[in-house]
């Protein structure tokens, strides 16, 4: 299984290790036969704290055929997270990814873009807690 883990500017390190971490492993140590692509709008991108890290690959050059399921951590307003995650070629991807009926998995702020998008209109979504002045709109 191909996975596109798509990372925001301001990401929160914690979630995206996690994604990478558990994904990874289901590979080495018990044989699924994953592979995990890297994802961001510039080939370095900035997490929550200022962490840089260095992905595989580039939002444009992304063609959506080649991967079996898209993953997406959550991150902080104060980073950028917004300004990446609610742009149109973020969205786009998500949206081509469900129109494809291709798994799409989230963290924290990370299902936030989802629910921009349009995709989860009509389905039942869960989250974390959204503080006063935060919306899916």
């Amino acid at each position: 299984m191909k996975i596109l883990l798509l990372v925001p500017k301001g990401f929160e390190i914690l979630e995206f290790s996690a994604l990478f971490d558990v994904l990874a492993f289901a590979d080495k140590e018990f044989g699924y036969n994953t592979k995990v692509t890297t994802c961001a709008f510039q080939k370095q991108v900035k997490s929550a704290f200022g962490v840089l890290l260095t992905v595989d690959t580039i939002i444009d050059e992304i063609n959506v055929d080649g991967y079996d399921a898209l993953a997406i951590p959550g991150g902080y307003e104060e980073y950028g997270f917004y300004e990446d995650a609610y742009s149109s070629n973020f969205l786009n991807i998500i949206c081509t990814f469900h129109a494809k009926n291709k798994i799409i998995a989230s963290i924290c702020t990370g299902a936030l873009p989802l629910g921009k998008s349009g995709i989860l209109v009509g389905k039942n979504a869960t989250t974390y807690y959204l503080a006063d002045g935060y919306s899916l709109k």
